[in-house]
């Protein structure tokens, strides 16, 4: 029962709007002064924990990555980009909404931060849509679900939290994404095309449409394509580990920027700063979320889940579905950081009780966070993409267009649940 009450007390903190970091070392410490059998005692162990954290070479990844994305954000790169693109899909209705789809997913294999995807899209491709004449739920559900595919497709800061969190190799989990993150892509092709098709007024064909040669098409499309097979192909081949590669990602990004005659000092002191702000900002929740792991496990909260579901329920599909719902609710109202360090740590020994694979199972809970980006109310993806656009686009347009892609994240969710070997097919 104290267990259940740490955990309803760490939601209800959260919904209210208190930094994460701040309610898991609170709570844990609270908890510990008032509970007897507990004491300060349970953190004599805590330092070593945060040792083992900060000593942890995947994780080591994350601020590498992170700076890389924040200076091709800098770097103009997503504006050339939707430009080419743009010009080569000129002719066909949705053309334009396609264009960003695929940007999208470039900048996601890019940049791995959803954050500075969305806002980039958003500045870049959202007047364009609308000056087009697209209809305002269909252009801003596109650039914000484009925006998020830095969830699923690698190197995807999510994927390497999870790597870490569910003791899973990085370089398989980036391998395991790939699949179902081109099928996600896939999937919003094909809706976009659809429903452009049946309801031409939607996506109209762009009177004005910027010449391209074929020369500068080449010139802004392969350089961002030169990165991101250097950086993932070097994992995946093994020559390199993830934070290597993170390495030479930003050596490579900086390249690129000065190719695009875009670096200089400002952008190299935001990079610097974001990526401090950013980690630390994720190590800070890593490190107190140890802290209440420790107390929630001496109260014995996870021997009573895994109790629960092995012993009591003993279904490893009633497990997985409840495990995803959960998931998806709590998306509505908390961030993917809060959910990787609060309910997958909770999931995990009961994951290793039924013997489910956890490459398999991470991925699916990385599809499912990505939903956690795009709910309404609280989708934190709307909102960068409202801040952007300010009273050019509704928040109810808005919410309005993001329920279709919404409903196709969850069928990719369901077609990777149904075919394992989506995920294993490159590992």
């Amino acid at each position: 029962m104290m267990a259940i009450a740490i955990f309803i007390t760490i939601l209800t903190l959260l919904l209210l709007g208190i930094p994460v970091a701040f309610v898991f070392g609170s709570v844990a410490i609270v908890f510990a002064f008032f509970i007897p059998e507990l004491g300060f005692g349970i953190f004599d162990i805590l330092s070593l924990r945060i040792y083992g954290i900060m000593s942890n070479s995947t994780l080591m990844a994350v601020p590498l990555f992170i700076a890389m994305g924040l200076i091709l954000e800098k770097s103009k790169m997503a504006e050339r980009l939707l430009v080419s693109m743009s010009a080569l899909f000129r002719d066909v209705r949705g053309g334009l909404a396609v264009s960003v789809v695929l940007v999208g997913a470039m900048l996601a294999a890019s940049t791995g931060i959803v954050s500075a995807s969305v806002v980039m899209m958003s500045v870049i491709a959202l007047p364009l849509m609308l000056r087009a004449g697209y209809d305002k739920s269909l252009a801003s559900s596109t650039i914000v679900a484009s925006g998020t595919l830095g969830q699923i497709i690698p190197p995807s800061i999510i994927l390497i939290i999870l790597g870490d969190v569910m003791s899973v190799g990085v370089g398989e989990l980036f391998m395991g994404a790939v699949l179902p993150g081109a099928l996600l892509v896939t999937l919003y092709i094909v809706y976009i095309l659809v429903r452009s098709y049946f309801s031409p007024e939607l996506a109209p064909i762009p009177k004005e449409v910027k010449e391209v040669s074929i020369k500068e098409i080449l010139l802004s499309i392969i350089p961002p394509l030169l990165l991101m097979f250097s950086v993932l192909g070097s994992i995946f081949a093994g020559i390199a580990s993830p934070t290597e590669s993170a390495a030479f990602g930003v050596i490579g990004a900086i390249i690129l920027s000065l190719i695009n005659k875009s670096l200089n000092f400002e952008m190299l002191k935001y990079a610097s700063q974001g990526s401090v702000k950013l980690s630390g900002m994720i190590f800070m929740i890593l490190i107190a979320s140890t802290a209440f792991s420790l107390v929630f496990n001496e109260l014995g909260g996870t021997d009573a889940i895994v109790e629960f579901f092995h012993e009591d329920i003993g279904n490893v599909w009633f497990f997985i579905a409840i495990s995803m719902l959960v998931i998806f609710i709590v998306g509505f109202f908390i961030d993917f950081i809060e959910i990787s360090f609060i309910i997958v740590p909770i999931l995990v020994p009961v994951m290793i009780g039924f013997g489910i694979d956890p490459l398999w199972f991470a991925i699916l809970i990385a599809l499912n966070l990505q939903a956690s980006f795009l709910t309404p109310p609280f989708g934190l993806a709307l909102f960068f993409l409202k801040g952007v656009a300010g009273d050019s686009v509704s928040t109810s347009e808005i919410y309005r267009g993001i329920v279709p892609f919404i409903l196709l994240q969850l069928l990719a969710l369901g077609l990777v649940i149904a075919f394992p070997d989506l995920v294993f097919a490159f590992v």
